[in-house]
């Protein structure tokens, strides 16, 4: 009988399962031992949200309340819809802040004009930015936003150090932050981003835009997952105050309450205070007054204590506490995405047989990396100043740009200021000494 050619089909008929090459009955036989490995990737992948990060931030699926209907493209939509220019809006970015400046804060910019209706007004020294944009080629690309009035490049003068204290931007009044600041105050732009020093950000937010009438002390806000992906939670503050007074805790409250409603369109936000029980009495001095504050605030919804295991569960919309509790726990939280994703490949086997197994899961650990990347999350925002300022991570690049001006954009186009400006001084609580 001739041999088979390379063409040569099988005879027709079911195939058994000993006819089948070894090789696949090796794979499957593999496959079922390691379920286990299945398993755990799955749950990973459901509970993901529950598990990541800030900050805020373009593609995340952490975010979606943030996307409106010109913003799909970011979540895989149209891509190739054009943006009309008359709804473009303006924003200030400190093309000198954070530890990679200016060059990917340039680049994130350019995306951000090619996929949201923003106009950019990017501040920094000249020279710097120019050799930035020759080194990583994007002058064509600069060249091109300028000449379609999507892109404005405004000089400033020496910027403000990562390492400096925030009390220079009182030293270095035309540092690029400060300019920044200054545009939004004139009404040439809508917001302000900065990955730069939070500190000195926040303390120019203060000097150039003011906090709003009745807030003592503005706080930074980070959009935390849930176990829900499509309603991440606001905690606040994250970093800004250290030490609180309960009043200062009913202002983020009241603020926050305003941002979850306005912006990520909760009707009826669920305020909870972070604490370690849900009984009343639980916690220090500080929890317990501020609880007695939020139980009789009639502006809001309050829901409770809220535990550290319930911040992810999706039973609050806005989690209060101190600068330096929150804080803590952004940047544990930071730090699952690593940790979780090791021991995901630590638990895969080694050799051919791991490689292979591998191969199935790859598109399960890129989603889980994406989910839990700090990148996808791009920033915070800094609440009760009379503006709109997201302050971005200092080691932020393009990916984390974008996302933070999406979220620049989210909070500009929604009349959250008009609502924040409300509150002037009724947010003052009226019990007695309890709010000093």
């Amino acid at each position: 009988m001739a041999p088979k050619g390379p063409d040569s089909s099988p005879a027709e008929g079911p195939r058994s399962k000993n006819s089948r090459p070894r090789a696949i009955r090796r794979l499957v036989i593999w496959y079922r031992r390691n379920a286990a490995v299945t398993t755990l990737v799955d749950g990973a992948t459901s509970s993901a949200s529950a598990a990541g990060n800030v900050a805020g931030t373009v593609a995340s699926s952490v975010l979606q309340p943030l996307v409106f209907d010109p913003l799909r493209r970011l979540q895989g939509g149209d891509d190739t819809a054009e943006i009309e220019d008359r709804d473009r809006l303006w924003v200030a970015v400190d093309g000198m802040g954070g530890d990679h400046a200016p060059g990917p804060i340039l680049e994130g910019c350019l995306q951000a004009i090619e996929r949201l209706p923003l106009r950019i007004r990017f501040i920094g020294e000249t020279d710097r930015v120019l050799a930035a944009a020759a080194a990583l080629q994007l002058g064509d690309q600069v060249n091109a936003a300028v000449s379609a009035g999507h892109l404005d490049l405004v000089a400033s003068g020496p910027s403000i150090e990562m390492g400096e204290e925030a009390t220079a931007v009182r030293r270095k009044r035309d540092a690029s932050i400060n300019v920044a600041m200054d545009l939004v105050k004139r009404g040439e732009a809508l917001a302000v981003y900065s990955a730069g020093n939070s500190g000195a950000v926040m303390a120019s937010a203060i000097f150039r835009l003011g906090r709003l009438k009745g807030i003592d002390r503005p706080a930074i806000g980070a959009l935390f997952p849930t176990k829900d992906p499509g309603q991440p939670v606001l905690v606040l503050d994250v970093g800004a105050n250290m030490d609180c007074k309960p009043a200062y805790l009913h202002q983020f409250a009241l603020l926050g309450n305003i941002y979850s409603r306005d912006v990520l369109q909760v009707e009826r936000p669920r305020i909870g205070l972070l604490n370690i029980g849900e009984e009343e009495c639980k916690g220090n001095e500080l929890a317990q007054r501020t609880h007695e504050l939020l139980r009789t605030e009639t502006r809001l919804h309050f829901a409770g204590n809220c535990e550290g295991r319930d911040v992810l569960s999706g039973a609050f919309d806005v989690v209060v506490c101190d600068g330096f509790t929150g804080n803590v726990l952004l940047k544990f939280l930071e730090s699952v995405g690593s940790v979780l994703l090791g021991v995901l490949r630590a638990e895969l086997p080694r050799g051919r047989r791991g490689k292979v197994g591998s191969a199935f899961l790859r598109s399960n650990l890129k989603r889980i990396k994406k989910r839990l990347d700090h990148a996808e999350h791009g920033g915070a925002l800094l609440l009760g100043v009379n503006g709109i300022c997201v302050i971005g991570h200092g080691s932020s690049k393009a990916l984390s740009v974008v996302s933070a001006l999406r979220l620049a954009h989210s909070a500009a186009s929604h009349g959250v200021m008009d609502d924040l400006a409300q509150l002037e001084s009724r947010v003052r609580p009226k019990v007695g000494g309890s709010a000093k």
